[in-house]
């Protein structure tokens, strides 16, 4: 054993350490940190120790035509750290370097190189079936038992033997001892990059949870001035950065911070990094001023991360981080940016899907009213002309009737007005009816004060009034009454009904809901069949008509909905 060998190996160790500790600031070694190395990031594990590998070869020392190395580290690690693969070829590169060096154990320190690196992988793949972490201790014994390994392979490879035999005597327990407390330095940095790209991430994600929380409400509406606006503001406020900016394809929607005496709101874009990444659809990182490309050359900003704002596969706008020469761009920014991307980019599409959502059930209630409209315009203008002749004065009052009908439909058409105002609307139909049918038509409201004040879907209860009137009470000879109810039922719930004495009809069992033994869900006519298609799609399944009827004995319609925003009471006719 020739201990004079354990200070310069040392040395020679304590450089490779450092050199290790250097690509730790790698991204591909971040990477494989997190188990989410790709295919190519793990190639370049492999170059940057097989490098490692054939550094401490080189840094190695001649002793009886042999090299005393360090070798062993590159290879061991580099299994412990990405598998058997990787590995495997780290050792195989830096075999081969080893073999063309010569001496009596070139091919003996070659094959040894390929086994520790496999060996390594092994231990690695092992202790990852069983969720076990690879620590320093460990690291610590598979240097042991590599460097051994290396040993027996010697004595069984290289010749003459006696040589072989005084070799490992000589430097065995320096290596063993050097390189494997080598491999456990190297782990425990390893272990430390690793915490601190956790600590990074955390620090990332709690940055952009806060600012999530106070911009997703603005992003509801798309990408405007507006929003880009007081996103830009909230992600100044959270980050350290010096500036801010966002843009759309075409024109700058926001810039906060430094450099917003020239990148003014609404001009086109002016920086060459920005066209760059509307171009690439990839996130830029202009690392000096003329990167980032601004025409004012007294611009503060000399570093930015451009992140693409994606909307349908499409770029839809940039992201910007600015920092001025106080300080650079780091890690953190740089992830904050990403994850901020991706959250806008997420937010867009949603925004843009609630748009095409609103689009579509705003074209079927339309659909829908021009359905109603119709159908009532037809039964009111028979019942006027019939009136014209005769009664001309009376017959002017429903036409007056039927045009503030008419005006008021146009102008809620789709949207929501007050109880009160749909009430208004019943009575303008109910004023026709009762040229109808005279004395055979009574109505009855009862209203619980302040329930006039609530939102309704504009067109809700006149099918419901229409429906009774010619389907409950026409064809009765001595006509009837029609009730018309609306109460508070809960406190976020409001109950409208409207209920009829007429001819009343025989409910399907098969429409019945499961929990419901008396209530159907039969709609007779068109008029209820839209009634229900809106009230589910405008606040959900849940939603809809219950029909309590039997024949002979007349028919209630109930309605639920949830209570929306008061609006300014209005009069409420009751006749």
């Amino acid at each position: 054993m020739n201990l004079a060998l354990m200070v310069p190996l040392t040395e020679r160790t304590a450089v490779l350490i450092v050199m290790a500790l250097l690509f730790t600031r790698v991204r591909a070694f971040r990477s494989i940190l997190n188990q989410q190395a790709t295919w190519r990031e793990k190639a370049l594990m492999v170059v940057i120790f097989s490098a490692i590998s054939i550094l401490g070869t080189y840094n190695g020392i001649w002793y009886q035509d042999a090299i005393a190395n360090s070798r062993v580290i590159g290879t061991v690690v580099a299994g412990l750290l990405a598998g058997p693969w990787v590995g495997l070829m780290t050792g195989l590169i830096a075999g081969i370097h080893r073999y063309s060096l010569g001496g009596f154990t070139d091919l003996a320190c070659a094959i040894s190189t390929i086994s520790e690196g496999l060996f390594a992988g092994l231990i690695y793949q092992f202790l990852r079936n069983r969720s076990k972490k690879i620590g320093w201790t460990t690291a610590l014994f598979v240097g042991f038992l590599a460097e051994w390994l290396q040993m027996g392979i010697v004595l069984l490879i290289a010749r003459p033997y006696a040589d072989a035999l005084a070799l490992v005597q000589a430097i065995s327990v320096p290596m063993s001892v050097v390189n494997s407390v080598g491999i456990a330095i190297l782990i425990i940095i390893i272990d430390l990059a690793k915490k601190e790209e956790d600590r990074i991430g955390a620090l990332q994600a709690q940055r952009t949870l806060q600012v999530a929380d106070k911009t997703l409400s603005y992003l509801r509406q798309g990408l405007t001035y507006d929003s880009a606006q007081k996103v830009a503001e909230e992600i100044l406020r959270t980050t350290r950065v010096a500036a801010v900016a966002i843009t759309d394809t075409r024109s700058v929607l926001a810039h906060v911070g430094a450099g917003s005496s020239h990148h003014v709101v609404g001009e086109g874009i002016t920086t060459k990094a920005t066209r760059e990444v509307l171009s690439t659809k990839e996130v830029k990182i202009a690392q000096t001023k003329e990167e980032i490309g601004c025409r004012e050359t007294n611009c503060p900003l000399r570093y930015a991360i451009l992140v693409p704002l994606m909307r349908r596969r499409e770029v839809a706008g940039v992201l910007k981080l600015y920092q001025d020469r106080s300080r650079k761009l780091s890690a953190v920014d740089l992830e904050l940016v990403r994850g901020l991307g991706n959250l806008i980019s997420s937010q867009l599409e949603l925004a843009e899907l609630e748009k095409q959502s609103r689009l579509l059930a705003d074209a079927e209630i339309r659909a829908l009213h021009a359905q109603i409209n119709p159908h009532f315009l037809f039964n009111a203008l028979n019942t006027i002309v019939s009136f014209i002749r005769f009664r001309p004065e009376q017959a002017r009052e429903l036409l007056i009737h039927l045009g503030e009908y008419f005006r008021r439909n146009l102008h809620d058409s789709g949207g929501y007005v007050s109880l009160a105002r749909e009430l208004e609307h019943i009575e303008a139909y109910l004023a026709i009816e009762r040229a109808r049918f005279g004395d055979k038509l009574h109505v009855e409201y009862d209203i619980e004060d302040g329930v006039e004040r609530f939102t309704v879907p504009g067109l809700i209860l006149q099918p419901l009034v229409e429906n009774a009137v010619k389907h409950g009470l026409l064809p009765k000879r001595e006509g009837g009454t029609v009730v018309i109810r609306a109460c508070r039922k809960e406190k976020q719930i409001v109950e409208l009904t409207v209920a009829d004495n007429g001819v009343g009809m025989e409910v399907d069992p098969s429409e019945r809901a499961p929990d419901e033994k008396r209530a159907g869900r039969q709609l007779s006519g068109i008029g209820l069949a839209n009634v229900k298609s809106r009230l589910q799609s405008i606040y959900g399944e849940p939603y809809g008509i219950v029909i309590e009827s039997k024949s002979g004995s007349g028919t209630t319609c109930t309605i639920q909905l949830p209570i929306g925003v008061n609006v300014s009471a209005q009069s409420v006719h009751r006749r």
